[in-house]
């Protein structure tokens, strides 16, 4: 990936919401166990960048390798400009303002139903670190799980899972699910990145399916904003989201089309968005949207002229996820295996950050090695190819291996779920989970 990703951005100002670790089952737990909180909110938002001076010359040794349009994927970058997480946590920013998902999951008017799932997936953007930073890289193989315990309102737990599922070019599988509330979301996440001059882009491919099943596995397809990093080799550094992003629901055929905006050279602002939501079926423009993606965003309904707040983002109440501890992951979950590397990042001592982050790149080199000797083939564990036939989710390339019917009961869900792979406190990582996906049903 380039120097950035695509939330690499953030002017929050947000009132965190305490979550409780989960409690046992009982059929996974015989004790009360706590989920890993000594480590659990690794706060990159917070992460300041390095010295500009320091920075620029670290870029710059790497910069002199560069030519425009060429492809970042496999440029080794500096590890002070690197978030404490891997790309697989990272994901699981889309899904700490549960309340406004939740809040479009009880909205009964179709049309009112998809701005609420609208202004969920906008608000989301804005939670990122202050700093110029992007994730860690998953390597192949790489998985990463949590868990919400509490929803707001108490609408039950939600869980994430995601898998690093190909490695060149670099895709992110992921699948959330809350039971209760009959929501499930399957996405991949592919960053390409390229070098422009005095900026890298990150153009980020991919798509998201948010499927409510109160409303008969009614279905939202969401794709992403593209990322830049601006004043590499002079300026200020800072990122920005631009081009086009989009959001349809096919079954009450509402479309919208959300242009993030990048500041020109003479004119123009920074972070601002301009779109509109239309009738796919007549085209007619029913809703126009402004603002600043990362501050205060606004709809105007056409018909009646009314321009009200849809999202002040000073107001986000967010909910964190939990992870269960260090001790019960296995060496390939993000948090364990990157320690070693966060843990240095968080001392700013990019030296051992380096070695440690060479280490695990270097074990995928060799394992990668090995499975091309040996004539191996890569399976991911809990992500499989998609259907041919299942033409609702083919542009995902991988699904999470099991069906997992929101209209089955809730704890019929949860317990499938935690049988996919080890997410609560309690849970240990064991062969079982080490069978392919494909191979199981």
């Amino acid at each position: 990936m380039g120097l950035t990703s695509k939330l690499d951005k953030l002017k929050l100002r947000s009132h965190d919401e305490s979550a409780t670790p989960a409690s046992p089952t009982n059929h996974h737990q015989q004790q009360q166990l706590q989920a890993d909180t000594s480590e659990q909110f690794l706060d990159s938002e917070n992460e300041s960048g390095e010295d500009d001076d320091q920075a620029r010359s670290i870029l710059m040794e790497i910069i002199s390798q560069l030519r425009p349009g060429m492809d970042l994927t496999r440029i080794t970058l500096p590890t002070f400009i690197l978030e404490r997480k891997s790309m697989l946590e990272r994901i699981t920013n889309f899904f700490q303002i549960p309340n406004l998902l939740m809040e479009a999951n009880r909205t009964q008017d179709p049309l009112l139903r998809f701005v609420n799932i609208l202004k969920w997936y906008l608000a989301s953007w804005h939670i990122a670190p202050k700093a110029v930073k992007k994730p860690l890289n998953p390597v192949l193989g790489e998985f990463f799980t949590c868990f919400w315990d509490k929803l707001p309102e108490g609408e039950g737990k939600a869980y994430y899972l995601s898998e690093q599922t190909s490695h060149h070019p670099p895709k992110s599988s992921y699948f959330y699910l809350a039971p209760e509330e009959k929501i499930r979301v399957d996405g991949t996440v592919i960053p390409k990145s390229r070098f422009l001059g005095n900026s890298s882009a990150a153009i980020m491919e991919g798509w998201g399916y948010v499927t409510l099943g109160k409303f008969g596995d009614e279905q939202y397809v969401m794709n992403q904003p593209n990322v830049y990093c601006r004043g590499i080799l002079f300026g200020k550094m800072r990122t920005e989201l631009g081009d086009h992003m989009v959001v349809r629901c096919e079954k009450n055929g509402f479309e919208a089309d959300i242009e993030f905006k990048t500041k020109g050279f003479i004119g123009g602002t920074y972070d601002a968005i301009e779109g509109t939501i239309k009738d796919s079926t007549t085209l007619e423009d029913l809703y126009h949207l402004s603002g600043k993606w990362n501050e205060v965003m606004y709809i105007k309904n056409v018909k009646t002229g009314k321009k009200e707040v849809l999202f002040d983002t000073a107001k986000t109440l967010r909910v964190k996820p939990l992870v269960r501890p260090l001790n019960e992951q296995a060496a390939f979950e993000s948090r364990k295996l990157w320690k070693p590397t966060t843990d240095a990042l968080a001392k700013k001592d990019q030296t051992t950050a380096t070695e440690e982050k060479f280490k695990v790149e270097n074990e995928q080199r060799e394992m990668a090695k090995k499975r091309l000797e040996d004539g191996v083939e890569f399976h991911p564990r809990f992500f499989k190819p998609v259907d041919a036939g299942k033409q609702d989710m083919n542009d995902l390339e991988y699904i999470i291996y099991k069906p997992l019917e929101l209209s089955e009961p809730s704890n019929v869900l949860t317990d499938e779920m935690l049988s996919v792979a080890p997410i609560l406190p309690g849970q240990h990582y064991d062969d079982k989970f080490e069978i392919p996906a494909f191979k199981k049903q």
